[in-house]
């Protein structure tokens, strides 16, 4: 194990990279993680850690994560480099995984989320934390605007991200496979034909569609979804927030 404390170090470079880059994340197939709840999470779920690096003195803590290529970093440095307070002592790179559609595995019961075009992190990593919490099958990303392994959405996943079934696909290829696999398809939009969210009936297998807060859902979903829902708000609020409405349907659908 290598001692650093130096933040011109190769290694230390490269950390920086993949926590601030996207393209660099993309073609390096790697990502970070800080912290040893989210890391624990991510082995268990079959992720590889490729480096990993640890607090001075902190190492005799970690439980279950190893990797070949370990190293200590100094308090001072440890601190500088970790994308949070109280990282637990510990941030590892992973290698990351294909996201495919086709790679989703449903049958008759199954229950989706599908969320077009989202474009923050944060809400996309509360999106996933509130699909695995509610026992949700997958997630699809639809024309994903974001790079999935975005350390904010890893933050506000709390681990979410490597707990359920995500696929990115286009619009077009998404509702090709719901179709394929017999989904019914209920997109939540404020439409002239849009119906309260419980005054409809949930049939699984089950796909709930969401566009973005301020362009809503494109007309192609609208077109083939069996059903349109709306969650009533009251004047002069015109919208929720994406991952409180998907909360709340996502829940509510469960209970039927």
């Amino acid at each position: 194990m290598e001692y650093i404390s130096s933040a011109q170090n190769p290694m230390i470079k490269k950390l920086n990279l993949l926590i601030s880059k996207s393209r660099i994340r993309k073609k390096e197939n790697r990502f970070v993680v800080s912290g040893e709840r989210e890391l624990t999470r991510a082995v268990e779920m079959g992720y590889k850690i490729d480096t990993l690096f640890y607090r001075v003195d902190y190492f005799e803590k970690i439980i279950k994560v190893h990797s070949d290529c370990v190293f200590e970093l100094s308090s001072a440095l440890f601190d500088r480099v970790s994308m949070r307070s109280g990282s637990e002592g510990v941030i590892a790179i992973l290698e990351t995984k294909s996201h495919h559609i086709k790679d989703i595995s449903v049958d008759n019961d199954s229950r989706v989320l599908v969320v077009e075009a989202p474009e923050k992190p944060g809400n996309i990593g509360a999106l996933l934390r509130t699909a695995a919490a509610a026992g949700w099958d997958a997630v699809i990303i639809a024309n994903p605007k974001t790079d999935l392994y975005h350390p904010q959405i890893i933050r506000n996943s709390m681990g979410g991200v490597f707990s359920i079934p995500i696929a990115s696909a286009s619009s077009e290829e998404a509702i090709s496979f719901l179709e394929a696999n017999a989904f019914n398809i209920s997109a939540a939009a404020l439409d002239d034909e849009a119906k309260h969210f419980k005054r409809v009936k949930y049939q699984r297998p089950l796909a709930l569609v969401f566009g973005t807060e301020d362009k809503g859902l494109d007309q192609k979903w609208l077109k083939k979804a069996q059903q349109i829902i709306k969650i009533p708000v009251q004047f002069p609020i015109d919208s929720l927030n994406l991952s409180v409405s998907a909360g709340i349907l996502m829940y509510h659908c469960g209970d039927q």
